[in-house]
């Protein structure tokens, strides 16, 4: 990873520091956790008792109080160990924050200490079997019943962590249709009426289960309105900016790691009389894989810097980074399997799950193709404004 922009001292202590745990915890035993379909959660939780369960939530919360920029450094760091168990650290990093930047007083006293700390899992729930791309369209609804509670009824899909975590964040329809009839709700795990499907089988992605979530009558406290009625798409859009952003950075950190392990492997390996490595043509496929990851990493850090700084182009450069790192670290592990030849393909050489994980990256906070929408609507709108 580059220490381009001038990292300071602090951040590349950051950097290093999520590294060597990577190293030490999410590499040697992502295989195993691939093929059991374990979910690592005393690892999850070693994590978080180094800052890493609410990177960029306000430190009076609870939080570590860090930057989007530093948030990237992280996922991408951990990445390198496992892109799957990474990429749930970083959607509970995302529910964390929207808890602390949306939600009351008393929502951050009764759920904040326990996410930071992941000894209570979270689960962002937006997706519907009918409602992907286009969240606004989502159907579950809520139904006041006087001023002391809300009644839910809907299905969530493909929810990371789901059955397995304790807090779900749930974007459910208190008006009327459109995004302005969303409101977010936190649901709690043993709520009567909440239940969940059954554990998806998955392609990649195996370290977290996957499931629905469904809700037939859950009644939660009124209390547990996150922000107002009608601020629920607005919420999720906004957890969604720096969501795009670690996902972006998982992709690259995944990236890395598999051409770190073609690197190894060429050294190696001999055709010819000579090392791989040594052959001209291979040695191009390499510079263009690095190439692409260090174009995708400098839009990433842009982007973390603008959100950071609040600027009105930060959803456009979210939009433009997370395409571009999740097309170029996916591109990135497979043309590193490509190297490896056969080899590759096995298992134990932990290329081909790099691979399966982050296929799912091109997909998940909004498809590749929503990212061209989004950026593509403000270039429209600019150029009809100017």
């Amino acid at each position: 990873m580059a220490d381009a922009f001038s990292l300071s001292s602090d951040q590349l202590a950051v950097r290093d520091l999520a590294k060597s745990f990577a190293d030490e915890r999410f590499a040697p035993n992502a295989i195993q956790w691939d093929q059991e379909k374990h979910f690592p959660v005393d690892a999850l939780r070693e994590a978080a008792a180094l800052g890493m369960g609410a990177v960029y939530v306000r430190e009076e919360s609870g939080g570590a109080g860090m930057s989007r920029l530093d948030a990237a450094l992280i996922f991408e760091a951990l990445a390198t160990g496992c892109p799957s168990t990474a990429a749930y650290l970083s959607i509970h990093n995302m529910v964390a924050w929207m808890i602390d930047r949306f939600g009351s007083e008393e929502l951050i006293r009764r759920f904040m200490p326990k996410l930071a700390t992941m000894e209570h899992l979270s689960s962002y729930c937006l997706t519907e079997p009918a409602a992907g791309s286009d969240a606004a369209a989502l159907k579950t609804r809520a139904r006041a019943e006087g001023n002391s509670s809300y009644v839910l009824d809907g299905v969530k899909q493909f929810i990371s962590g789901a059955g397995d975590a304790n807090i779900y964040l749930v974007m459910a329809r208190t008006g009327g249709e459109g995004a302005g009839g969303v409101s977010a709700f936190i649901i709690e795990k043993g709520t009567p009426g909440l239940s969940f499907g059954a554990n998806e089988r998955k392609m990649g992605w195996n370290t977290q289960p996957t499931r629905q979530v469904i809700m037939e009558g859950a009644r939660v406290p009124a209390e547990n309105l996150v922000g107002e009625e009608g601020q629920g798409f607005k919420i999720a859009m906004a957890g969604l900016d720096g969501g795009r952003l670690n996902i972006g950075a998982c992709a690259i950190g995944g990236g890395e790691a598999a051409l770190a392990k073609a690197l190894s492997y060429m050294r190696e390996r001999k055709a010819f009389g000579r090392p791989i490595i040594d052959f001209q043509a291979l040695q191009f496929r390499l510079a263009d894989i690095e190439t692409s990851l260090e174009a995708a990493r400098s839009l990433l850090w842009r982007a973390a810097a603008a959100l950071d700084a609040k600027a009105p182009d930060a959803t456009r450069l979210c939009a433009m980074a997370k395409r571009v790192a999740t097309d170029a670290g996916f591109a990135a592990a497979n043309d590193s399997l490509q190297l490896l030849g056969g080899y590759g393909y096995l298992s134990d050489y932990g290329l081909e799950k790099i691979v399966r994980d982050l296929r799912v990256h091109q997909i998940l906070e909004g498809t590749n193709e929503i990212m061209r929408v989004i950026i593509a609507r403000e270039l429209i709108g600019r150029a009809q404004d100017g």
